[in-house]
């Protein structure tokens, strides 16, 4: 019999943050190669476009006055300023996603998790650290992008960033890519597998089985 129905459960909202440099963006990016049910919810961004980077695809690259009007009109479900640089998620955007049951990631940081986790309790979070802060430093370093002096910086945020840790469902240690890379594959894997959304996924196959 064919293990399928005519109604997919609706996506989870995931939160993944982490100190820069601590390899969010690459495990995430590991993550959406091998798993086409989660994509990643592209934010606006005051802060200008890096090397290689996509208006639309990496962020939405908007000026402060843009940012500002949308903040008025409330159609962030967040925003948030890191870095004198202000990031924010459309409200409109996420949900249409969700409904169709696609799963979404958001990569903001602690604060803007703090709000999302008030407007949609119902979401799961991962935080990610590095596994010292020599490493953490020399990722930093390893990256060319930022001046001694921004590195510095990054570094005193990361100790303040990293003790929100225990605010999230899920804490990876990024030691070992590809022990990592399983870690987050295995959160998104398990949450799937509740009992709840597979009899929605399966709700023919339970009528089956369970017809007298």
């Amino acid at each position: 019999m064919t293990q399928n129905s005519t109604t997919e459960a609706r996506g989870r909202l995931y939160i993944v943050s982490a100190p820069s440099g601590a390899g969010k963006t690459s495990l995430v990016s590991a993550l959406l190669d091998a798993d086409s049910q989660v994509e990643v919810s592209v934010s606006h961004t005051t802060r200008a476009a890096r090397p290689g980077e996509q208006d639309g695809v990496n962020y939405h690259f908007v000026s402060v006055e843009t940012f500002e009007a949308v903040v008025a009109n409330d159609d962030f479900l967040e925003h948030a300023k890191v870095f004198d640089n202000y990031y924010g998620t459309s409200r409109v955007w996420l949900e249409q996603r969700l409904v169709v049951g696609q799963d979404v990631i958001l990569e903001i940081d602690w604060q803007g998790a703090q709000q999302v986790r008030t407007l949609m309790p119902e979401a799961l979070s991962i935080f990610i650290l590095p596994p010292s802060k020599a490493a953490l430093r020399s990722r930093l370093e390893g990256r060319g992008q930022d001046s001694e002096e921004i590195i510095a910086r990054r570094m005193s945020e990361a100790e303040s960033e990293s003790s929100h840790f225990d605010e999230y469902n899920y804490l990876i240690v990024n030691d070992q890519f590809e022990l990592a890379q399983q870690e987050i594959c295995a959160i998104f894997t398990a949450n799937r597998l509740e009992a709840s959304r597979q009899a929605v996924k399966y709700k023919e196959v339970l009528a089956e089985l369970l017809s007298v």
